[in-house]
């Protein structure tokens, strides 16, 4: 079971074994699901409706988007922004876990609370997650450029795109998006905590009678999870891809309308009056593919 338990025969887990667990699950995790996650990412920036009736956009379907890639960009097209993606991975699962480990520890040894309850963990797996995002998000913000940008290309190599985000913005523009990430976060990450605990006793019964062959039941439990954490925050996590890309109009161009946003109320105003409700879930198919994928493979690795 993930997360402090009192039960285990093997004892609680070392913050650096909880650090390279989650660090090599993300990792893994990472370069299985980064196809999906470009694909979802050009679908959240795209301004023009997604629809294969009306083709006013680049993209309106996922092997359609699939295709295009491929042909006008090459098979390593899904894999742009690879690097800072790994790193935020790497990064990311880290903190995440080792944050998670040592909350629930905290709540069983300092609360009356019992830390392996559902609860607990959307509680602590929330605030796991928002720690780890205050650290990782200019890797995010890096990604969401690296996939987002299409030939030619306008940063070279990260070292590139690091010096020029800053001589032209400074500190705050890996920053950009962080509000709505943070109200996403929580939530996003507590409900994949909560649902992969609640799954997981349902399938497999306590955490003490679970067994090794359990592990690919745990990919089904944490698949779920994924998917419905996700349908539930989505809207969060398009709003701040909208955000990130502020500032880097020039490499969107070529892939129809683009947009200024003067901050969060903005961008959701506009794209409300723009888009319509289905705006804020354009490219959400694509996502729960990603979103069942990373989360499921995360827990099982």
């Amino acid at each position: 079971m993930v997360g402090f338990d009192p039960n285990s025969k093997s004892g609680a887990l070392s913050a650096e074994t909880a650090a390279l667990a989650g660090s090599a699950s993300g990792m893994v995790t990472r370069a299985m699901i980064s196809p999906f996650d470009v694909i979802k990412i050009r679908f959240q920036l795209q301004i023009e409706m997604l629809s294969s009736q009306n083709r006013k956009g680049k993209y309106w379907g996922l092997r359609q988007a699939a295709h295009r890639i491929l042909t006008e960009e090459g098979l390593p097209a899904f894999w742009k922004g690879h690097v800072p993606a790994q790193l935020l991975s790497v990064c990311y699962g880290a903190v995440q876990f080792v944050s998670f480990e040592f909350l629930t520890e905290v709540v069983h040894k300092s609360t009356p609370y019992d830390s392996q309850t559902p609860s607990m963990h959307f509680v602590c797996g929330g605030l796991a997650a928002c720690t780890a995002t205050v650290v990782c998000q200019p890797l995010d913000t890096l990604r969401t450029r690296f996939a987002a940008q299409g030939e030619p290309k306008v940063y070279r190599n990260l070292r590139h795109a690091v010096s020029s985000m800053y001589m032209k913005d400074g500190i705050p523009t890996f920053y950009r998006g962080l509000t709505p990430t943070m109200i996403a976060v929580f939530p996003y990450a507590g409900l994949q905590f909560f649902f992969y605990n609640v799954l997981k006793r349902i399938m497999l019964g306590q955490p003490s009678e679970v067994s090794s062959k359990g592990s690919f039941r745990g990919l089904l439990c944490g698949s779920c999870a994924g998917v419905i954490s996700k349908t539930i925050t989505y809207p969060c996590d398009l709003l701040k891809k909208r955000l990130q890309v502020g500032g880097f109009e020039e490499a969107r161009v070529q892939f129809g309308q683009v947009r200024s946003y003067r901050g969060l109320m903005d961008c959701v105003a506009r794209i409300a009056q723009e888009e319509g409700p289905q705006g804020f879930f354009k490219g959400l198919y694509p996502s729960l593919v990603k979103a069942a994928l990373a989360t499921g493979f995360t827990f099982f690795w």
